[in-house]
């Protein structure tokens, strides 16, 4: 199978890329810079080295052994090293460039297929070209930037200081699709669940004999997960739904009831008041996380010890997961309870079928494999659940609080079309309280924060658009039907630089 490779060098983007690929039928793979191959595999056809956190005179240093095998595309950082390491000069900003820039196309090139001049795209970087490097060419430049692209023709390189895998570059997609089919030669013939025969093939290989475990948490990831593995290698798997008490209105008895619908042999573990009883008084969101997962390993523990010849876990890991997690060169944003832990306490190989999938890809996959369309369009949730959606400590009274609010919204949303127009939506408890009155008694209610965002795969976000009919309709059901609930207010914010969760 023919492959793109984009090689991590610290950028908040650098997965984005490879989803950008994906988007445009290309299979891409995330390399970390120090952890790099020192050949290039056959079906590898065509390099993105991402941009980077640091600056030139500080980075990591890019893989020189590769140029002039493959067609390269350098993004911001990228585009830097090559132009300082290649006879070109890179000097510091006087302040940074964040944001959008009008780029004018100064050379014709395979890169600028279609695209029109001036075109706007997304800046973020400190350091500028000054100098082009030997046997460059300039291909654009802005107001500020003498030199926003350039190429090497005798080493097929193509570099960029702006980000195309942004959507704020307007052009972006195109510029990647002409660097993939135009220069790399892709055909462009990968799709998602087109994968799951070798998926599954993959999975008996990796596991020809003992038993296997799953952790469900009534989530799309775990649930392909755990079904791929089900059908590579049959009753040799056992799945565990751990029931926490922190999902949404009427979610465990949904869940159960796709389980059966495929046929998934699922366990239901209820483990409501350990976890409340774990969460009393915690009220730090990395604290909760973290005490999340480590019950999710005692109650894995526990079940674990009653199966004979136990050698393996499934977990429903997806990429950003991963990345997210810190496992590859980027910063790490926010711990996630199904990364590391449980293969080290229970001594068992971790299995992760979906690890390098995006959740738009799962869900093709899930569809493929039978899973009901209601199941398959529910919204993303998190694994630790209500829990970082309940800002302060998580008690009884302010879950079900949550709980209620949370599920008016969602219905609002139903009842009015915006469900499916909304990638994900979900109410926030927080702790602020503020002073209304209810008929003629002052009441001094906690604050509901609803949240609604478009995305396609949760790297990038922006609020949706919802009428204020519907925002008017979910508040006044909210203070009218959820006990102790003064103020009801939208998120307005895009991510980055917010996350989605408040948590």
């Amino acid at each position: 199978m023919e492959k793109l490779w984009v090689v991590d060098f610290g950028s908040q983007y650098s997965l984005l890329i490879v989803r950008r690929a994906r988007e445009l039928g290309v299979y891409a793979e995330l390399l970390p810079w120090n952890r790099l191959p020192t050949q290039l595999p056959s079906e590898v056809k065509g390099i993105i080295f991402s941009g980077s956190y640091a600056s030139v005179s500080e980075g990591p240093p890019l893989p020189v052994e590769w140029i002039g095998q493959r067609p390269v595309l350098a993004i911001c950082y990228s585009a830097q090293w090559l132009a300082a390491h290649g006879g070109g000069s890179v000097a510091e900003s006087h302040s940074r460039e964040y944001g959008p820039a009008k780029l004018e196309l100064t050379n014709g090139s395979p890169l600028w297929s279609g695209v029109s001049s001036p075109t706007r795209v997304w800046m973020s970087h400190s350091d500028t070209i000054t100098a082009l490097p030997e046997g460059a060419r300039s291909l654009g430049r802005t107001e500020s930037i003498p030199h926003a692209a350039y190429e090497i023709p005798s080493q097929k390189v193509y570099a960029v200081q702006f980000h195309p895998e942004v959507a704020h570059t307007e052009e972006g997609g195109t510029i990647l699709r002409n660097f993939l089919y135009e220069i790399c030669g892709f055909t462009g013939e990968w799709r998602p669940e087109a994968e799951i025969d070798s998926i599954i093939q993959a999975l008996r290989a990796q596991m020809p004999a003992g038993q296997a475990i799953g952790a469900l948490s009534g989530g799309i990831d775990s649930t392909v997960a755990a079904l791929l593995v089900y059908r590579a290698i049959g009753e040799r798997f056992h799945g565990i739904f751990v029931d926490t008490g922190l999902l949404r209105e009427g979610e465990a008895e949904a869940v159960l009831q796709a389980y059966e619908a495929v046929g998934l042999p699922v366990k239901r573990v209820r483990a409501q008041l350990p976890f409340l009883s774990a969460l009393r008084g915690v009220t730090d969101p990395e604290v909760k996380r973290k005490t999340i997962g480590r019950l999710f390993i005692e109650i894995f523990e526990a079940e674990a010890r009653q199966l004979e010849d136990v050698r393996y876990l499934v977990q429903g890991t997806i990429y950003p997961d991963v990345v997210e997690s810190g496992t590859g060169v980027s910063a790490t944003i926010k711990s996630h309870h199904n990364v590391g832990g449980l293969p080290e306490r229970l001594a068992l190989q971790l299995v992760e079928p979906l690890r390098l999938f995006f959740k738009d890809e799962v869900r093709a996959l899930g569809w493929k494999l039978g899973l009901p369309e209601r199941f398959l369009r529910r919204h993303p949730f998190p694994g630790p659940g209500l829990a970082v959606r309940v800002l302060g400590e998580v008690t009884a009274e302010r879950l079900e609080r949550l709980r209620r609010a949370d599920a008016i919204f969602l219905q609002v949303l139903e009842e009015s079309g915006w469900y499916d127009k909304t990638w994900q939506a979900f109410a926030v408890l927080l702790p602020q309280r503020s002073v209304g009155v209810a008929g003629d008694q002052r009441r001094y209610g906690e604050t509901i924060a609803l949240r609604a965002v478009s995305s396609t795969d949760g790297m990038t976000a922006e609020p949706t658009p919802l009428p204020s009919e519907v925002l008017f309709e979910a508040a006044r059901r909210i203070l009218a039907e959820v006990p102790d609930i003064g103020r009801v207010v939208y998120d307005l914010s895009t991510k980055p630089p917010a996350t989605i969760e408040w948590e």
